[in-house]
């Protein structure tokens, strides 16, 4: 029955064997071998229009998935929770049940809106909980601090924060600003490490105009267990109407200036133990 060269000859007449043998209940592969037909466009045209038989049908592994998808549906489960309940994907869920009619809102907008805020307060104290949970475990690590501890801890300190003399203007003055009030007293703390009389130090408030200066010199005043009378006069920011200011609210206490009187020796150590420290470092990196 094959023909050379993939030519068919009467192929009416194959079409007639391929369909009555479909008819029977064949496989196309069980058609090829018995017509000897393998070039696949051929068989196909043979028996174009004939379905095939039910037992070479492939089970559907997601019909049973597909009938339960319709079936929340219908009694108003939203998409979310099929697909969470199934376990597939959003776009089967869609394709299983578009057809159906879309269900009733369980919650008014209003109830929508109050649930999401619910869900997020939620989300944001256990977010809250385990930030506070990873700092006190990094606050234990710490323990005791040693002096030399707090020593080294001060020089990186005053180096980032304070003020630093430039070859075109030398300026052998230790000046330091912060507006962290941890940063305020451990600076302090290294302050008295290194036995600097607390009468050597003077306090200036850098604030901005529009915030109540009296209320935060009273909190650097508690922060730097200090007088409010020893303050110097603050200098004030004047405000830009063009920029949008965030440091606004009760949280906002401008920024705390201490100086050190006739600190010039300090200074050109604090500069050696600096680059000692870098040096240290830098040994590490060879």
């Amino acid at each position: 029955m094959a023909h050379p060269y993939g030519k068919y000859a009467n192929f009416e007449d194959l079409r007639e064997q391929a369909v009555a043998l479909r008819r029977q209940g064949y496989s196309l592969r069980q058609i090829r071998d018995e017509l000897k037909i393998f070039n696949n466009d051929i068989l196909n045209q043979l028996v174009k229009g004939e379905p095939p038989p039910q037992w070479t049908k492939r089970p559907n592994a997601k019909d049973d998935l597909r009938a339960k998808a319709r079936e929340l549906r219908l009694q108003g489960w939203t998409y979310d929770r099929i697909e969470a309940e199934l376990g597939c994907s959003r776009s089967s869920v869609s394709l299983w049940v578009r057809d159906l009619p879309r269900p009733e809102p369980r919650y008014t907008p209003e109830e929508q809106r109050a649930l999401m805020q619910e869900g997020l307060a939620r989300r944001r104290a256990a977010d809250n909980e385990e930030r506070e949970k990873t700092r006190l475990g990094a606050r234990r690590e710490i323990g005791e601090l040693t002096d030399r501890e707090l020593f080294m801890a001060g020089v990186a300190l005053y180096w980032a924060e304070g003020s630093k003399s430039k070859p075109y203007d030398r300026r052998e003055r230790a000046i330091f600003v912060n507006s962290d009030p941890g940063v305020i007293q451990t600076y302090l703390a290294w302050l008295d490490l290194l036995d600097v009389d607390r009468e050597r130090l003077h306090f200036r408030l850098l604030i901005h105009e529009s915030a109540d200066v009296d209320a935060a010199h009273r909190f650097w005043a508690e922060i730097a267990d200090v007088d409010v009378s020893v303050f110097a006069k603050p200098t004030l920011k004047k405000h830009n109407p063009k920029t949008v200011r965030k440091n606004t609210g009760d949280d906002y206490h401008g920024c705390l200036v201490i100086g050190v009187a006739r600190s010039a020796h300090l200074y050109n150590r604090i500069d050696g133990w600096w680059k000692g420290i870098v040096a240290q470092a830098q040994s590490r990196l060879r």
